[in-house]
């Protein structure tokens, strides 16, 4: 599936915040909040500070090193991380606020070529409860699941070198109504692999792009959009039968290609929240839709891609993250809404089609599963971790 970035309003509060916990959190930094500047650098992880007492407060972290650099807030005692500024630059001041509990706190500081830093441990007393830590994930904990994820891809793609070979003997045949099923059966297969798109590379684009940049009438123009076109718009089947079979033949080159491939570490998280992300924006928009009327259809295909991860990532979430069950909940309601406009017949509703209401109400599902899903991006990146917990 191509994912055509256009950030989203359901991104904006996780975009927003400047912590890991703190994403863990409505969006919103709470009341108003006391705050100071600290000053870090290559040799000094933030110097001696204080609060007054706990609640709500920001800290202006002041990067006066002569690199950028990532800089949290953690508890000295086993590393977990109540806030984080990413990606600080040379001579910026970057506002990290969060809801400060009793207990003990200290800066980390990892400044590129520089070893992981850790300064002066600060207590804050009384019986306070504020933002919970969450147990960093290293890197040697993603790698399995990266592999994992890695194995699943590719027995999902011999699944679709069948199904588009299948349908490539369709067109030969020329039968169209079979084509148009077995077309549906595919496409549906490509959806479900949308956490591996960033390896793809070109094949993506050759498997399934759009007519944006190219036009309907472009023999540029290949993949399952472009069949979907032809098939919904009355091409016959001699037009259309070198497009099914440059598709198959696009798919396996991608196959054999992407055992020599290797999914960024980061990205296994990243996905859970960019498959629906994707699907708001194109599925339920009608953007993707050349006919078929099945937006609906990819957008639960989605949905099995983005609970496939779900499942891959669980040995980290359930201990990191409490949200998770809003995550399972919201799934299901939005899987419910969807599947209601699977008509008897096996054909689908087009988003086109759908009362106001209807619609209203499914992509209202998708923005908050989205919300809830935003963090596991932060809480499962892979990070650089003292050795002094």
């Amino acid at each position: 599936m191509v994912m055509r970035h256009r950030r989203l309003l359901s991104t904006a509060c996780a975009a927003l915040t400047t912590g890991l916990a703190a994403s863990l959190t409505a969006c919103g930094s709470g009341p108003a909040q006391p705050s100071n500047v600290i000053t870090f650098s290559s040799n000094q992880c933030g110097g001696n500070w204080g609060v007054p007492g706990p609640g709500w407060h920001t800290f202006e972290i002041d990067n006066q090193s002569t690199g950028g650099g990532e800089i949290d807030l953690i508890d000295p005692a086993n590393g977990a991380i109540y806030a984080e500024a990413e990606n600080t630059g040379p001579g910026t001041i970057t506002p990290m606020s969060l809801n400060l509990g009793s207990g003990t706190y200290a800066f980390m500081c990892n400044f590129n070529d520089f070893n992981t830093q850790v300064g002066a441990k600060v207590t804050v007393g009384g019986h306070a409860k504020g933002t919970p830590a969450v147990m960093p994930v290293s890197y040697n904990e993603t790698i399995p699941y990266a592999k994992k994820y890695q194995a699943y891809a590719e027995a999902g793609l011999k699944v679709l070198a069948r199904e588009t070979a299948t349908l490539a003997a369709d067109f030969r045949a020329g039968d169209l109504t079979a084509a148009k099923k077995d077309w549906l059966t595919a496409h549906l297969q490509y959806q479900t692999l949308g956490a591996a798109y960033g390896t793809f590379g070109d094949y993506d684009g050759a498997i399934d792009g759009d007519a944006n940049a190219t036009g309907v009438t472009s023999p540029d123009w290949t993949g399952f959009y472009r069949l979907e076109y032809g098939l919904w718009h009355g091409q016959s089947a001699h037009v259309l039968t070198p497009v099914a079979a440059q598709l198959s033949k696009d798919v396996n080159a991608l196959l054999a290609w992407w055992p020599t491939q290797q999914i960024p570490l980061s990205d296994v998280g990243l996905r859970t929240h960019e498959i629906l992300e994707n699907a708001l924006q194109f599925q339920l928009s009608g953007n993707d839709d050349y006919g078929s009327g099945t937006t609906l259809a990819a957008t639960l295909a989605n949905i099995g891609g983005t609970r496939t991860l779900l499942g891959l990532l669980r040995p980290l979430l359930v201990p990191r993250y409490a949200g998770l069950p809003a995550v399972y909940s919201g799934l299901d309601q939005l899987q419910s809404l969807l599947e209601r406009e699977h008509r008897p017949d096996g054909t689908w509703v087009a988003v086109s089609a759908l009362p106001t209401s209807t619609r209203e109400a499914i992509d209202a599902a998708c923005g908050a599963v989205l919300q809830s899903l935003a963090p596991i991006a932060s809480i499962t990146q892979p990070r650089n971790i003292a050795n002094d917990f």
